[in-house]
């Protein structure tokens, strides 16, 4: 008898501050259907809301299987609480994971297009969404206001000068992570606060770990 190979094990993690109702819209428009070749995992992860993010969080955590719930005691900021999913993805042994955020500031439709990408090279150590590869108008479209295009434009310019890259979005908060090139969990480094994802770039780069948009 021929075995199948095995299915790569994915966890699918929405963090998520005050995102109440949002965090029920944002489950809901994940493609499930879309990554069959997965064995998915979702991870609900709460820094300590003061709202009614918790409520929704655990109605679905009720309703739909293989998914976890984290509810931190106290708010730990934003790095440190990529870095509580990324170690809980490694201690779980998944082979990637995904980080989708609360608010539904980012598409999980893009979520199979990041995985494709990513099981396509063992030396990618991360792929990200951009805001940018479909052109400024349609940024303007989505709702991005214009000092903070402005600022993603001249601030990608600068990353990719000084690194000598050539990325077009270095700010996004949509990631999917190799977890086989994290093992070492040097990432417990990195910062606590809002500039992790920043830091995470740079650490990837220097250490000529491949990052695809």
């Amino acid at each position: 008898m021929i075995l199948g190979k095995r299915k790569k094990k994915v966890l699918i993690f929405i963090i998520s501050y005050k995102a109440s109702y949002r965090i029920k819209n944002v489950f809901k428009r994940i493609p499930f259907t879309k990554l069959k070749q997965y064995s998915i995992y979702t991870l609900l992860s709460d820094d300590a809301s003061k709202d009614d993010t918790i409520k929704y969080a655990k109605h679905i955590r009720k309703k739909y299987k293989n998914t976890y719930l984290n509810e931190n005691k106290k708010n730990i900021g934003y790095g440190a609480h990529i870095k509580k999913c990324l170690n809980f993805s490694i201690k779980k042994k998944f082979d990637y994971a995904v980080m989708i955020h609360g608010d539904g500031q980012y598409d999980p439709k893009y979520i199979p297009s990041l995985l494709m990408l990513l099981s396509k090279d063992k030396k990618i150590g991360a792929t990200t969404g951009s805001r940018m590869l479909s052109g400024i108008k349609k940024v303007t479209k989505g709702g991005m206001p214009i000092y903070k295009l402005l600022g993603n434009i001249i601030l990608t310019k600068i990353f990719n000068f000084f690194l000598n890259v050539k990325f077009t979005d270095t700010h996004t908060g949509l990631w999917a992570y190799n977890l086989s090139l994290l093992k070492n969990k040097s990432f417990n480094l990195l910062t606590d606060t809002f500039n992790f994802d920043q830091e995470f770039r740079v650490k990837n780069v220097l250490e000529k770990k491949l990052i695809k948009e």
